[in-house]
């Protein structure tokens, strides 16, 4: 997968630890039966950072997410720690909170901070108990090997479903002062717009008020990770957050000025290719689907048109089958919610071998069927809209559906 360059932004080694100030680790703790696998994993800063999160909308939430929100309620939006683990949701079980909170007091207990400072995320099969007695035996296992080289670890041990882990980082300069920003994800399945956007995690060096934070964490979630879809379910344990700990050194952003505009690229970079990652790595998926809709009116119309056609089962089967099938396209925008006159649109398929003109004005184009198979046999697919409708553009990206994927998904908790 290609990295979008910006001039004055770098990508970096590091992932989540890019930053100065993080150390990371992940160990196996006995969740998962798979000895060979992380299943339990912390985030951790030298000082307190300022924090910010976004959640799910499913209305049946996960217990680490609430009892993470009541952490930062009652700090202020200040946080030092996170504890993840993977396997077992912690969702939909009667003593579901005391065990995410059991789990935020352990990791004090070792850290020598308050359980307030912890945030916690948990994600697996949801409506089995939690054993916290696992998480208890090894959490100093846990913490005692921490280090900024271990962020691997660290993401490692939230993968489920996925077939590799996610990490992505850029330098980047801010009051003259270089500073860092990375993360990791997860997330293969159980992954629709509307923040199920996964677990995902984010931390800077950089100095950025609480306030600011969270406005550029919804800001860029609306355009990356809500334009996610994989198999139309929107998860009960998501959640992104990212912790600023300020040990750049720059001066703290408090306003929205150039220094909040880089800072705000740099985020934008490290979600997006976070996103992709999770498109590509979908359950079962062999090829990444990119939807590009232009000649937008405006930006909301934009993202529901493009969202409407990676979200359709039709569409990503078409693809998987490499079949050019604009109908199925025009369809999916036919029900996007929105006030598009289809009469309008062109359909454009895309990819490392070329492309066809599949649909003008609203009608299907003959076309060398031969020639746009070979096209869509790639594993990364560009769907490109106009809608001719505007200046306006946005994206949205997904996978397509295979066989795999019901295979995976039958059998999930075993």
């Amino acid at each position: 997968m290609q990295l979008l360059q910006e001039a004055g932004y770098e990508y970096v080694e590091g992932g989540v630890c890019a930053a100065l100030g993080f150390a990371a680790n992940g160990c196996h703790c006995g969740l998962d039966h798979n000895p060979e696998k992380n299943d339990l994993g912390i985030i951790y800063s030298e000082n307190l950072c300022h924090a910010a999160a976004v959640y799910t909308t499913n209305k049946v939430k996960g217990a680490p997410i609430l009892v993470t929100k009541k952490n930062l309620d009652a700090t202020g939006g200040k946080a030092r720690a996170v504890i993840v683990n993977s396997k077992n949701a912690n969702t939909c079980n009667p003593d579901g909170e005391q065990k995410a909170w059991n789990m935020c007091e352990l990791t004090a207990h070792q850290l020598k901070i308050t359980p307030e400072e912890v945030l916690v995320a948990s994600t697996g099969v949801i409506g089995q108990t939690l054993a916290i007695e696992p998480i208890a035996d090894h959490i100093g296992q846990l913490v005692s090997g921490m280090s900024p080289q271990n962020h691997g670890e660290a993401a490692t041990a939230i993968m489920t479903t996925d077939t590799v882990k996610k990490e992505v980082a850029v330098s980047f300069q801010l009051d003259g002062k270089v500073c860092r920003l990375g993360g990791m994800a997860k997330g293969s399945g159980m992954i629709h717009p509307n923040m199920a956007t996964t677990l995902n995690f984010i931390t800077t060096d950089a100095a950025v008020s609480v306030p600011l934070l969270q406005k550029a964490l919804q800001d860029i979630v609306k355009v990356t990770y809500n334009c996610l879809s994989i198999d139309g379910d929107t998860s009960t344990n998501d959640m992104v957050c990212i912790l600023a700990n300020g040990q750049a050194g720059n001066s703290e952003i408090t306003e929205e000025n150039e220094d909040y505009d880089a800072f705000h690229k740099a985020l934008y970079l490290v979600m997006l290719h976070l996103t992709k990652m999770l498109a590509k790595d979908g359950e079962g998926a062999e090829k990444l689907l990119e939807c590009t809709c232009t000649g937008a009116p405006d930006l909301d119309t934009g993202i529901a048109a493009a969202k409407s056609v990676i979200g359709s089962s039709l569409v990503k089967s078409a693809m998987f089958g490499a079949d050019a099938n604009c109908g199925r396209i025009l369809c999916a925008l036919g029900y996007s919610q929105t006030d598009l006159d289809v009469s309008r649109v062109d359909v454009e398929l895309a990819s490392a071998k070329g492309s066809v003109m599949v649909c003008q004005n609203g009608n299907g184009l003959a076309f060398d069927e031969a020639a746009a198979a070979e096209v869509l046999s790639e594993d990364e697919i560009n769907i490109n809209i106009n809608l001719n409708q505007g200046s306006v553009s946005a994206k949205a990206w997904g996978c397509d559906l295979t066989y795999d994927y019901v295979k995976i998904n039958a059998d999930y908790r075993s």
